[in-house]
């Protein structure tokens, strides 16, 4: 990551293929569950969150805006749980023909959130064919749930 600052990339372009980074929502619901989106391409559960726009002003405003875009959540029922990110994580992404897309990494910058309704009105069906509440043991990288683990305490 630091290689690719040096050489002034823009890590914001999606077109940007050694990295590009992302935004992600870890949502805590009223009973301390997670809520988690089963993603179309890659048929699996994740986290909601997603590519930055040219719109997005800060990489919380992007994680916020795939948050809701994604789950049909609205803004105004989601309240951050704090400034920075509570982790950022580095992952591969395969190829995807499709897009003419190659694999890649993405670098996603995932920040907390919290909402006193578990209502979903209206996913996202291009992306996101579902989604849960799930205990915080569900999310899939240890060091984060170890995180939102440690701020519920």
């Amino acid at each position: 990551m630091l290689d690719l600052l040096d050489t002034h990339a823009d890590l914001a372009s999606r077109k940007e293929f050694r990295a590009h980074a992302t935004a992600g929502a870890v949502l805590l619901g009223p009973d301390g569950r997670i809520l988690h989106i089963r993603h179309l391409a890659l048929d699996t559960w994740l986290l909601p969150g997603g590519h930055l726009e040219p719109e997005d002003d800060t990489l919380q405003e992007a994680a916020l805006r795939e948050l809701c875009e994604e789950t049909g959540i609205s803004w105004d029922s989601v309240t951050s749980a704090g400034p920075g990110p509570i982790d950022i994580d580095v992952h591969p992404i395969p190829a995807n023909a499709s897009k003419g897309e190659p694999d890649h990494q993405h670098v996603d910058f995932r920040f907390l959130f919290r909402t006193e309704t578990v209502d979903i009105s209206a996913l996202q069906t291009d992306e996101v064919t579902d989604a849960a509440w799930l205990p915080v043991d569900a999310i899939a990288s240890r060091k984060l749930g170890r995180r939102v683990s440690s701020t519920l305490r």
